[in-house]
This record gives C-alpha cells, sequence and structure tokens, in this order.
C-alpha cells in the first residue's frame, strides 16, 4: 500500500493523536460558529465577530504582558483566553457605546473597534517581543492560527463552548428570530431586546475566543459569516438554516484540517477558510431556495410561460368573431414585438403541448388550446376591467399594465374581480378596447394597436 493511502487511512480513522485532536476540535468550532453565525447573518451583523476577533489581540498582549511582570507564565492558555475575553467584551462595549452617544451606523462603529483595537494589540505585540521569553511565546500564532499545537484541554474548551451555545440557541430561538427579523416588533410585545442583544454578542465573544487557536482572529470572521451566509441560498426557514449552516461548518472544519494532515505544508486554518468558501460557492450556484443556476432557470421557464400565455390569447383575440380558425404567422408576428425566431419557437412548444397545430404559415388552436386561450383572455379583460374602472389607469395604457400582471393572478383573486365587476354571468367580458365607453371613467377608449 503506498504511503499517500496508508496516511489517509489513518487520517479516516483517526488513528494519530494529533490529528484526532486538530478535526475533532475545528469540526465542533465549525458547527457552533454556523449557528452562531446564522443569527448574525440575519441580524445584519456580520461584522460583529470580526470587531470582536480583532478586539481580542490588545487583550492577550496585554495578559502576557501582566503576567511576565508579576512572574507568572505568560504563555499560559487560560490566562491568554481571559485577556481576550476582557478585550473583547470591551470591544463590544465600545461598540453600544458609540452607537448610543453617537449618530455613527453599526458599522461605522464596528469598523472603528476593529482598526483601533487590532492595531493597539499589534503594538503591543511588538513590547512583548522584547520581553524575556516573548518571541518563544508564540503569540502572533492568534492572529492567523495555529491548529497543529492545538491539545485535548483545547478541544474540550471548544466542546464546551459549542455545547453552550447550542443549548442557548435552541432555548431562545424564538427570541432570537424575533430579534433578528423585527427587533421594534420585539419590544412592543416585552421581549427582552437590550438582554437578547447581549446573548447574541456573548455567543459571538464565546465563539471567537475559543476559535482563536484554531483559525486565528483574522480567519475567524470567515467561519462565523461562510457557512450561515451558504445555508441561506438552502432554506428560508431558520431552524433549517442553523442545521445546514452547522453542518457545512463542521464539514469545512473536518475537510480542511484533514487536507492540512495530508499536506503539511497547507495551512490548517486558511484550508477551513477555503473549504467553508468552496461551499459556499457551490451553494450560490446549486441553493435550492436562492441559488443563481435556480433562479435563472425559474426566470427562464417563466418566460416561456408568459410568452406561451401571449401566443394563446393573441390567436384567440384575432380569430374572435372571424369565420375561420386559422392565423396567418405574419399576422401573429405584427401582433406583439416578437422576433421571427421567437415566436417559431413559442409555436414549436406549443404544438408539443396540443395547444395549437400549424399547417404551413397557418396556426389554429387546439380544443385544449382553445379553452386555455379563452381563460387567459377572460383573465386579462377582466384585469383591464378592473384598472379602468377603480385604478383610473389611462385608456391607451391599459392593455401593456394588464399584461405585467395577468401572469400572476390567482383564482381567488380572478373570482374576487369577477364579483367587483358583477361579471359572473359572463363567461368572457367584452374586450375595453372595442366599446365606446368604458363605465366609471370619462376617457373615451382608444382600440390598441399591435402590442
Amino acid at each position: 500500500m503506498s504511503e499517500f493511502a496508508d496516511s489517509l487511512i489513518r487520517l479516516l480513522t483517526l488513528q494519530d493523536y494529533n490529528t484526532r485532536v486538530v478535526v475533532i476540535g475545528t469540526s465542533v468550532l465549525g458547527a457552533a460558529a454556523g449557528v452562531v453565525g446564522s443569527f448574525t447573518l440575519l441580524r445584519r451583523r456580520a461584522l460583529l465577530g470580526d470587531a470582536v476577533a480583532h478586539a481580542t489581540l490588545p487583550g492577550i498582549a496585554l495578559a502576557f504582558i501582566i503576567a511576565s511582570l508579576l512572574g507568572r507564565d505568560g504563555k499560559s492558555l487560560p490566562l491568554l483566553l481571559a485577556g481576550a475575553t476582557i478585550s473583547g467584551v470591551l470591544g463590544v462595549m465600545v461598540i453600544v457605546w458609540l452607537r448610543r452617544v453617537t449618530r455613527l451606523k453599526e458599522d461605522t462603529a464596528m469598523g472603528i473597534v476593529l482598526s483601533v483595537f487590532f492595531g493597539g494589540g499589534a503594538a503591543l505585540l511588538r513590547i512583548t517581543e522584547n520581553m524575556p521569553g516573548g518571541r518563544a511565546a508564540g503569540l502572533e500564532s492568534f492572529i492567523l492560527g495555529k491548529t497543529a499545537s492545538m491539545i485535548s484541554s483545547d478541544v474540550q474548551l471548544i466542546i464546551v463552548a459549542a455545547i453552550i451555545c447550542l443549548i442557548l440557541s435552541v432555548l431562545f430561538v424564538k427570541e432570537l428570530t424575533l430579534l433578528c427579523f423585527d427587533d421594534g416588533f420585539a419590544g412592543s410585545r416585552g421581549f427582552p431586546v437590550l438582554a437578547l442583544d447581549f446573548l447574541l454578542m456573548s455567543m459571538v465573544i464565546v465563539v471567537c475566543i475559543v476559535g482563536l487557536q484554531a483559525v486565528g482572529l483574522v480567519l475567524m470572521i470567515a467561519l462565523l459569516v461562510t457557512p450561515a451566509a451558504a445555508a441561506r441560498f438552502w432554506t428560508d426557514r431558520l431552524p433549517r438554516m442553523m442545521a445546514i449552516a452547522a453542518l457545512i461548518g463542521a464539514a469545512g472544519g473536518y475537510i480542511g484540517s484533514s487536507l492540512s494532515a495530508i499536506f503539511p505544508d497547507l495551512p490548517s486554518g486558511a484550508m477551513i477558510v477555503l473549504t467553508c468558501s468552496t461551499c459556499f460557492g457551490f451553494s450560490l450556484l446549486f441553493g435550492r431556495r436562492r441559488g443563481v443556476v435556480l433562479r435563472w432557470w425559474r426566470r427562464h421557464m417563466l418566460n416561456r410561460s408568459v410568452a406561451r400565455q401571449h401566443l394563446l390569447r393573441a390567436l384567440f383575440e384575432l380569430q374572435e368573431g372571424r369565420m375561420e380558425d386559422q392565423v396567418g404567422f405574419d399576422e401573429l408576428l405584427n401582433r406583439r414585438s416578437w422576433n421571427t425566431s421567437q415566436l417559431r419557437s413559442t409555436i414549436r412548444r406549443a404544438i408539443q403541448e396540443e395547444m395549437v397545430t400549424q399547417v404551413r404559415s397557418e396556426v389554429t388552436l387546439t380544443k385544449k388550446g382553445f379553452v386555455e386561450a379563452e381563460r387567459l383572455t377572460r383573465d386579462h379583460r377582466l384585469w383591464e376591467l378592473y384598472l379602468l374602472r377603480y385604478a383610473q389607469v389611462a385608456p391607451a395604457r391599459i392593455d401593456r399594465q394588464a399584461d405585467r400582471i395577468e401572469h400572476v393572478l390567482e383564482a381567488e383573486l380572478i373570482a374576487e374581480l369577477k364579483a367587483i365587476l358583477d361579471s359572473t354571468d359572463s363567461p368572457l367580458p367584452p374586450s375595453p378596447h372595442n366599446v365606446e365607453d368604458s363605465p366609471g371613467t370619462d376617457h373615451k377608449l382608444i382600440v390598441g394597436g399591435p402590442r
């Protein structure tokens, strides 16, 4: 068996201690970040995680400096994370304070805190390098992450933090959902908006702090935003979005850290972010709710349906009141703003659907097509009459106005229009373009020309 295959098997079975620690830790971190990130994304606070992550840097440096001056071990991870937590909370408090005492928008306040705290942290890091043991402390690893140095206690901390965030998200899912979509309504219903906001910020801080060791403060924002943004393309329901985001985040952590284990030259944090970004790109294209491909296909099918409806209605109106059923191709071409290829392809699809038949250049409605064309014409004329009587639309413009809405008229709305216009006894209202005056308006109707 080749060396690569042996390494792959050992990776998949998690035989190596370090690989097992890193894969489990990053996978759990990705799942927690996906769940919390779903709320921040919908709350329109995607930059909050970035601001918190960058705000932790001065706390890390200060914790090392103070511990070293007091004669304690400045490289102690719990001590460094405690300093990062204090600094992150202070950053959030500054953001809230700036919003309250100034007219700055939230994203502006976050940008200020992000840049100022990160700049102060960078300056403090330079100071730590000149201190005894400063260069060996490896504090710069918190910027880009150092996943390979994770130990079992780090993973335990990540698991505990993830469980806490998951429990809080499930317990307060209704309240947090209301906060994300309409905080004003939540406040009017008696929900503690400030407390819920603080809860959400606290979960962001927790995830950012435990993620510093894995992906670093620079890339932590990607782990908070990317899985949630990718999940948004698959569903419109928040619980399902949270589950998908957790799955994408966990997959990003697992695959990214696994690739880094197979190819040691690839940094784990960057590979985790790139994996999540790949999932985002796939979701962007093929998401079942908001994917680009699906939206393009729906728009394409809608345009085809609209073209078919226009063809059937044009055939019905042209043969209405005439003895023969055949309509010439050129006559149809002049009826609307079709070009020859569009009209030919529309007729071809209508023939496949058994709506029309064509002999040479003559097009005729089938029995099935006639029933559908009559329904479409009725709905169109009902809407035209409504626009004339109640919407005060100029008669010369009613046909185009009706064209914009007739394709989405529901059966209930058609019935309501019939009741309003007292047209229930008439299966097909007369065309408003063929009468001299329309009831309810003082305008003379203009006979519509080709459309």
